[in-house]
């Protein structure tokens, strides 16, 4: 047995060894492979829970739906407003901290009213390299991260995710609409309204992987390098342009770093930076 295989059988006897399982599923390609993997482990045994709320892309949902439809697998729905959490709509660093440990703890709830014995979440092995303050809320309610235990890294996810089939196997990476805004600026449903607007308007225009960061009244679009020349079409960046001038935006630019994913915790290491100086 190689060792990717190897680790998928890792991942499947810590499934096993769980019990009856909840899976919080958000469609993305971590948790589409681990609710594939512990319904294959368990059956009827796993629940997927998918949380619904005004910082979650609704297609995001609906592609969820789908998939439990399709796949067989029993599925509850939480109802989540980020924005009634103290301190969430200020944004700060750990934002992500308060927001995480008021849902699972909504998704321990539900899971245990469901009957299930623990509940788990996707993050992988990759994701212990960024600052990343919503583990601290995961290791807290004792959430288990069984990619994560059995050491899988995103690409090996996405090559076991398209071994076994699934759709996900190329989708880019999303994340929580909150990660979009800078730190300390406020969060509104309004704002993450208009920032899910312009990354749907943004895709329609064939753009995969992709963000749009909000700084105030700019937006600051970040794609991945092979994207970025078609923008020296003056008329593909007059339509975006004007897209999201519409939106709200009074600037609109191209960083051109390109996609990064955790790109607004630049700020808290540039912070830091300069206290270190003093």
């Amino acid at each position: 047995m190689d060792l990717l295989h190897e680790k998928k059988k890792r991942l499947e006897d810590a499934l096993r060894a769980c019990g009856r399982v909840a899976v919080a599923f958000s469609s993305g390609v971590d948790s589409t492979f681990l609710l594939k993997a512990a319904h294959d482990a368990l059956g009827d045994g796993v629940l997927a829970v998918t949380a619904r709320a005004a910082a979650f892309p609704q297609r995001e949902t609906e592609e969820a739906a789908a998939f439990c439809a399709r796949e067989g697998i029993r599925q509850i729905f939480v109802d989540f407003r980020p924005l009634d959490v103290p301190g969430f709509a200020e944004n700060p660093p750990d934002r992500c901290y308060l927001c995480k440990r008021a849902l699972f703890e909504k998704i321990v709830t539900a899971a245990k009213d469901n009957g299930a014995d623990c509940v788990a979440e996707g993050s992988n092995l990759d994701d212990m390299g960024d600052y990343r303050p919503g583990m601290r809320a995961i290791a807290e309610l004792g959430i288990r991260s069984p990619l994560r235990e059995a050491e899988l890294t995103k690409a090996e996810i996405r090559a076991l995710s398209r071994e076994a089939g699934l759709p996900t196997w190329d989708k880019p990476s999303y994340a929580c609409l909150a990660t979009r805004f800078v730190y300390g600026e406020t969060i509104t449903e309004e704002g993450l309204s208009r920032v899910e607007r312009a990354e749907d308007a943004l895709r329609a225009l064939g753009f995969s992987q992709l963000r749009v960061r909000v700084h105030g009244d700019l937006a600051r679009i970040e794609l991945e390098a092979h994207d970025m020349p078609r923008l020296a079409d003056p008329a593909l960046a007059a339509q975006i342009n004007e897209t999201l001038r519409a939106l709200g935006f009074i600037y609109v630019a191209l960083d051109l770093g390109g996609y990064k994913t955790g790109s607004m915790n630049r700020q808290l290491a540039a912070v830091q930076g300069k206290r270190g100086e003093k």
